[in-house]
């Protein structure tokens, strides 16, 4: 039987490090011999895909892989019928979802990545786009899609490049961590606090969480939890997404 498989990253550059350099071997094992990828460029502006599909290409230049930008192909769902990887990249997270309400992409990649045909990877945007919603952006709404459901892979929340209050600041508006306990007020959903440098890997009903540094995982009526790279997450896919997925 044929497993999904998703790769969350966090994000695609790291300090001092080149682009999707600290999660390489993570890719290598993740495509496991596959040559070719449709990338979507959609959180950027239209005038960047040409440019933001070029430095996909560059990344995955040294592992031997093929990357065309979903942006260059006429009918992209039905090209999506037939691909083996998927990459959604980072961006707006908003302007993202609109776009892929429009090219009516959503069911199917949902659909394909389900039965286990079509393999996803993720970075911010396109990490929040795999979870049931796009609540748990840090994005502001520069444009308004026709929802906030998103493509439902995972059934619970992911908060990409989550950040720490630093230390002695003298700063009085929202940390992260107060934006999530609000969303939390709101919605019975686990959200997982992926710190810079880190990635979620799912295969099947196995969740595992990898990369430079720790997640914070936050729940409802409980303290927020610290786990180190290499903890097993599966518990987490076990959990109903309670919320409303019309709004």
């Amino acid at each position: 039987m044929m497993e999904d498989n998703l790769l969350l990253l966090s994000n695609s550059k790291t300090h001092n490090m080149e682009f999707l350099e600290h999660a390489r071997e993570a890719l290598i094992d993740f495509l496991d011999g596959r040559r070719t990828i449709y990338f979507a460029p959609y959180a950027a502006a239209t005038s960047a895909y040409d440019s933001y599909t070029a430095t996909i290409q560059t990344a995955f230049k040294p592992l031997d892989v093929t990357v065309t930008g979903l942006h260059t192909v006429d009918q992209p769902a039905l090209a999506l019928r037939d691909a083996e990887v998927l990459f959604v990249g980072g961006g707006n997270s908003f302007r993202l979802l609109k776009t892929l309400q429009q090219l009516d992409v959503l069911n199917v990649v949902r659909e394909r990545v389900t039965r286990g045909e079509l393999r996803y990877i993720g970075s911010s945007a396109g990490t929040n786009m795999s979870c049931p919603s796009l609540r748990t952006t840090n994005d502001m709404p520069i444009v308004q899609p026709a929802s906030f459901a998103s493509f439902g892979l995972i059934p619970f929340q992911i908060n990409p490049h989550y950040q720490d209050p630093p230390i002695n600041s003298t700063h009085m508006g929202e940390t992260r961590e107060k934006r999530i306990l609000e969303f939390l007020e709101e919605n019975d959903v686990p959200v997982v606090g992926l710190r810079e440098g880190s990635w979620l890997r799912k295969r099947g009903a196995h969740l595992r969480l990898d990369g430079l540094t720790a997640a914070r995982i936050f729940r409802r009526h409980t303290e927020p939890q610290e786990y180190q790279p290499g903890s097993a997450l599966s518990w987490l896919l076990t959990l109903p997404a309670i919320f409303d997925q019309r709004l």
